[in-house]
């Protein structure tokens, strides 16, 4: 009896966190506004009360899939008795429903981490954050309640069985991919929450940044990591080997980290200078509505896309009500609140404020333009102007300029002194970094690729003038101490992190260029006995056979490589047919490397004993990955720097003399 209850327990445990945020976001508040110690000493109980009761109702709905409750309509709609228990459990965040629980969630996690972790802030800033955070908790749970009750019972028509998981989310890469990617997206309101009670508070100051400064790396990282998950689920899953194809659902993740690099580095600016408060903080705003608007475009049935939840448009619409609402409130406090409490700080044209500036322009700039090429086709078909499609011409044509102007300011950045640096000492640190960048990157596609290629060069270096001036300014800062232990010990978290940020974009760009310009890629028919060469490999076709999993059938080939030197390894794609669904799946073979993959799969049965199979060669394209995962262990390498741990007393003054070497701290 107690099993067929779970599903009423969930919808009321919702029901009982819904409140518990209502009294998180009213309370504390007005606390705050009213100076009553009683009223903000409720943040805190109340966001671990929402994180309890909204865990209750995700492990209620996670049961129900593990016991193919098919009277609750979202297990009906996306789980099958016939599917893998491991698949049952993503399958859960695999549809619309879920996927907001889950997001509702891991904002109650965030909110409960925050004051957990933050209990050096004081008491009405804390009763302030939480008070926002439980504002936006109350809006995803009514949301939940409202439009998406991941509960809705079938009573009494329930079906025998279910129809069964998109055999596209049937994968370990579903598993990882949204919940890293929720994690990223989700972080950036406790960054939002802090500007506005940064705002609320008359705090816009360097004291804040210092709080918000490892709640933004750590929600930075997750994204990254997320969209490196993503791609590479698309890469493997799709079967037509690519890796970004400017998607919009693509393109709503990657808003949020443009915006999110551009705050990483306008939240250093402000704590170590006191300067871009106003320009934090609506990056800060920013960053968390472009999170938002991503929630919308995924689940408004604006758009068709492998990743999209095709969904009532009523969904959407309250999705984005509560953009407009987060958006309209928050420049309204900032309008009245901002040119009270900011100042102006002064820098030189030739400093690390001028050039984090920079670098900060050119990302909005790439953000708008993505957000442009991403809502003019979707505005033009709502006004009933036409359609349109806005693909990688346009967004290959602006980002790739952009990214080049960006690639070279972040070469000068690290090492520039802040407030002022004369031009001859900025030469004089760079000239030797520049001379073997443009030489190494010359040379390297002369010995790597199959054919010189100017675009490979560029690619080369840029991705040189990242790292080098970061080494170089490195290997001074050791020579400058007794012994290379001492140098190295000197080097902050934060600085390590940054360096390793910075490594993951080189090398990420590294991979770009070279699989977008040094792919090979041939589509052949095959039968038992054929062969083909690609790429200084012989691929030979050696049978064909059938075998059944778990919920589907599937036809297999097995292919044989052989290298130059004779040697040989066995590949086996395969085409799958899922029997719930009926719905044809390409599994594909991959030998990966560090320096190339070899991609083989199949495509249709031509009738005659042979298939088409697609063999690709994609050089570096490992390294796409590897970027983004170094990205995110940079990120959170540099939360722990020990500077984040100190007491809000020990803040220094936003203005005072900078005492560290010109690369400490460096964002």
């Amino acid at each position: 009896m107690l099993t067929k209850m779970i599903p009423e327990i969930g919808h009321f445990a919702l029901i009982i966190a819904l409140l518990m945020a209502a009294v998180q976001a009213v309370v504390p508040l007005a606390g705050a506004a009213t100076r009553r110690p009683l009223w903000m000493a409720y943040a805190r109980p109340m966001a671990a009360a929402q994180f309890v009761f909204i865990g209750i109702a995700y492990a209620c709905l996670t049961v129900s899939y593990l016991l193919d409750d098919f009277s609750v309509a979202t297990v009906a709609s996306n789980s099958n008795s016939l599917l893998p228990w491991y698949y049952k459990f993503s399958a859960v965040w695999g549809n619309h429903e879920g996927s907001v629980l889950l997001w509702s969630f891991m904002l109650s996690a965030w909110g409960l981490m925050a004051t957990l972790f933050s209990r050096n802030l004081p008491r009405d800033m804390m009763a302030r954050v939480t008070g926002i955070l439980g504002l936006i908790g109350a809006g995803f749970l009514t949301f939940v309640l409202v439009t998406s009750n991941p509960f809705a019972r079938l009573l009494p028509n329930m079906p025998e069985d279910g129809t069964d998981l998109n055999p596209l989310l049937q994968d370990f890469g579903l598993v990882v991919h949204p919940p890293m990617l929720y994690m990223g997206y989700v972080g950036f309101s406790v960054v939002f929450a802090f500007a506005i009670a940064a705002l609320l508070g008359g705090r816009l100051d360097a004291a804040w940044t210092r709080w918000a400064r490892p709640w933004t790396n750590v929600a930075w990282a997750f994204l990254s990591v997320g969209i490196a998950l993503g791609s590479w689920w698309a890469y493997y899953e799709l079967g037509w080997g690519g890796w970004w194809f400017w998607d919009p659902v693509e393109n709503a993740s990657l808003l949020p980290w443009l915006a999110g690099t551009a705050l990483i580095h306008s939240l250093a600016v402000t704590e170590k200078r006191g300067a871009f408060k106003s320009w934090t903080v609506l990056l800060a705003i920013a960053t968390f509505s472009l999170s938002l608007m991503g929630t919308f475009l995924v689940r408004s049935g604006v758009l068709t896309s492998v990743h999209a939840f095709a969904n009532d448009p009523s969904r959407g619409f309250f999705i984005l009500v509560l953009l407009a609402i987060t958006v309209t409130l928050s420049l309204l406090i900032f309008a009245l609140r901002a040119p009270r409490v900011s100042h102006r700080v002064g820098f030189g044209w030739l400093s690390r404020d001028s050039l984090l500036l920079v670098n900060n322009i050119v990302l909005v700039i790439m953000t708008v333009t993505i957000l442009l090429g991403t809502l003019y086709p979707l505005i033009l078909d709502a006004l009933g102007l036409g359609k349109i499609s806005v693909g990688p011409p346009y967004f290959n044509a602006l980002f790739v300029p952009l990214t080049t102007v960006l690639a070279l300011f972040m070469g000068l950045g690290p090492i520039a002194r802040w407030k002022r640096m004369p031009g001859r000492e900025l030469y004089s640190r760079v000239w030797l970094s520049g001379l073997v960048a443009l030489v190494l990157g010359a040379l390297i596609p002369v010995f790597y690729g199959p054919e010189w290629n100017a675009k490979v060069m560029l690619g080369m270096i840029l991705a040189l003038w990242i790292v080098l001036p970061m080494l170089r300014d490195l290997v001074s800062r050791v020579r400058a101490s007794r012994s290379v232990v001492v140098g190295l010990k000197k080097v902050s978290l934060a600085h390590w992190g940054m360096m390793l940020g910075h490594l993951g974009i080189a090398v990420t760009l590294v991979g770009v260029t070279v699989v977008s310009n040094d792919n090979v890629e041939r589509n052949v028919r095959m039968a038992p006995g054929d062969s083909t060469e690609m790429a200084g490999y012989t691929f030979i076709m050696e049978e064909l056979g059938e075998r059944r999993g778990p919920n589907y059938l599937a036809d297999t080939a097995t292919i044989r490589v052989e290298r130059e030197d004779g040697s040989h390894f066995m590949m086996r794609p395969e085409k799958r047919l899922y029997l719930a669904t009926g719905m044809p799946m390409t599994q594909v073979a991959l030998r990966a490397g560090f320096t190339r993959d070899l991609y083989v799969a199949m495509g249709e049965d031509l009738g005659d004993g042979s298939w088409a199979i697609r063999l690709q060669y994609k050089p570096l394209v490992r390294w796409l990955w590897l970027g983004g995962l170094l990205m995110g262990a940079g990120g959170l390498l540099a939360v722990a720097d020990k500077r984040y741990r100190r007491a809000p007393g020990r803040t220094r003054r936003a203005g005072t003399p900078e005492t560290a070497t010109p690369s400490e701290g460096a964002s």
